[in-house]
């Protein structure tokens, strides 16, 4: 279903004043500048193609003056009191959440998604912010005895000093939370580039940082039309500690490669394809409520979206038929409509690549029990599609679908069902739905995922590590062990004080 003319949520007045209030320039050391040779990108609107807002595009000069502004600071930044980086961030979680309606309109502006779903977003992206608060004050080194009895071992955890932050464009908010937070608690400053697809919700948490009180030099901000002019020069300079990204596997790899050669730090947060399992014992219609969250979220523009439903013989008839019905309700249309569910892919590209692999698998006897093609009009919509009998060895089911697609096939045994799922390079998240607990810690101990859903089908949470095996990258981001990708551990021996 397609939205016709139904009255928006917010006036076209409105949403121009809020992105006149949006920072257009780069953010280096507290101050919003222009790009050092003039020069500027612009972020579209994925439902219409027209032109939000031009920013200010970083060269590689501008990227060295924010490693410049984030290395002059952080010897004092490291210093400064845990309480206070904690009530920093505090005070951060209250501007994020009391901006809510303008951060969530941002997102939907520049990436598309449904305002219900960007509200979401919000509330996700902001907890990241309160759990680190809590967590800054709480990183705990240890004192002991060595096993012999002869001296003290001390062991604190230290910043590990300026990073680079790379986010994508599917979530604005949450990526840039979920990695600047740990890094204000832990005492490291930053450089942060965001996805030149989505800058605009970055630019106007970065203000929101400076509101806060985060001071000058700590997060610099440098939005881009290249994103190796940005990582290329910082990868090489010996200043720069760490690298945190999110994104494909391919930029991941390269990027992994250009931290060897300083021995970077590195957090890899890759591509993803996760397995939806239905065991012949689960409650369907449960099932079906988890595929919607798990295959719809971001319009499937998620690395954690089901990306393959694996479905016992006996009850795929059944649960195909549920979630056809459940997503060919869905309606599709630019997101600030009230009634919108199911928003634009990100460009023409993204849409074309997703219709690529539908043909594909009906081509090989897939059938498209709903959907199947790009909605008319203006923007880069798709039908909410579901695809069933896909052969094994289609194409859709090996790589990342990245849209409102689910291909399903079939399992006989929890055996094949197991080869099936890890039957991919990537381990980031699947979903497991059955009555039998036993039967689900067994699969989750033989799957290669770093996390793992029991009938839910939505998991990630700020308390939780974020993070997966495999070529889905390493390291984890949230949870308390978020912080530690911050910090690197130091010891101390210690003379025994008892000694004569």
């Amino acid at each position: 279903m397609t939205l016709s003319a139904i009255s928006p949520a917010f006036s076209p007045e409105h949403e121009a004043s809020l992105l006149a209030s949006v920072p257009t320039g780069l953010l280096i050391n507290g101050q919003w500048r222009e790009a050092s040779d003039g020069g500027t990108f612009d972020v579209n609107d994925p439902a219409t193609g027209e032109v939000l807002a031009t920013l200010a595009s970083a060269t590689s000069d501008d990227a060295v003056a924010a490693l410049d502004a984030a290395d002059a600071v952080q010897a004092s930044w490291a210093r400064t009191a845990p309480r206070v980086r904690a009530d920093i961030l505090r005070r951060a979680f209250d501007l994020v959440t009391e901006r809510a309606e303008h951060f969530a309109l941002l997102m939907t502006l520049e990436m598309g998604k449904p305002l219900a779903e960007a509200r979401g977003e919000v509330t996700y992206g902001a907890e990241f912010l309160r759990w680190f608060a809590e967590e800054a004050v709480r990183d705990y080194g240890r004192y002991l005895t060595t096993p012999e009895g002869k001296n003290k071992i001390l062991v604190q955890h230290k910043p590990v000093g300026p990073c680079l932050l790379i986010t994508p464009w599917n979530f604005p908010l949450a990526m840039a939370t979920r990695k600047v937070a740990p890094a204000v608690a832990a005492g490291c400053t930053m450089v942060l580039k965001p996805a030149k697809l989505t800058p605009l919700t970055a630019q106007y948490f970065a203000q929101t940082m400076l509101d806060a009180g985060l001071p000058p030099g700590v997060l610099n901000v440098v939005a881009s039309s290249s994103a190796s002019g940005v990582s290329g020069p910082l990868l090489k300079d010996s200043r720069l500690r760490k690298v945190s990204f999110t994104g494909s596997t391919p930029v991941g790899k390269r990027l992994m490669a250009d931290a060897a050669k300083n021995v970077l730090r590195t957090s890899m947060e890759l591509g993803g394809n996760a397995p939806f399992i239905v065991f012949e014992d689960a409650d369907l219609d449960a099932a079906v409520e988890g595929a919607m969250a798990a295959k719809m979220r971001n319009m499937g523009e998620a690395c954690t979206a089901a990306n393959r439903f694996l479905v016992h013989e006996t009850v795929a008839q059944e649960f195909t038929r549920k979630f056809a019905a459940a997503m060919g309700a869905l309606t599709t249309g630019r997101g600030t409509h009230p009634e919108t569910k199911v928003g634009p892919l990100i460009d023409g590209g993204a849409r074309d690549d997703v219709h690529a692999l539908v043909s594909a698998a009906v081509a090989a006897g897939a059938v498209a029990v709903t959907g199947g093609a790009p909605v008319d009009g203006p923007g880069y919509f798709y039908q909410p599609t579901v695809l069933a009998n896909v052969p094994n060895d289609a194409a859709i089911l090996g790589q990342e679908i990245f849209g409102p697609v689910a291909p399903i096939t079939t399992f006989t045994t929890d055996e094949e069902a197991i080869t099936l799922a890890n039957a991919s390079e990537y381990g980031l998240a699947s979903y497991l739905y059955s009555r039998d607990f036993n039967r689900l810690l067994r699969v989750a101990e033989q799957i290669e995922f770093g996390m793992v859903g029991f009938n839910a089908g939505v998991i990630s949470n700020a308390a939780a590590p974020f993070g997966g095996v495999k070529q889905s990258g390493l390291g984890r981001e949230g949870g308390s062990e978020g912080i530690a990708e911050y910090t690197t551990t130091q010891y101390i021996g210690i003379a025994d004080p008892y000694a004569g």
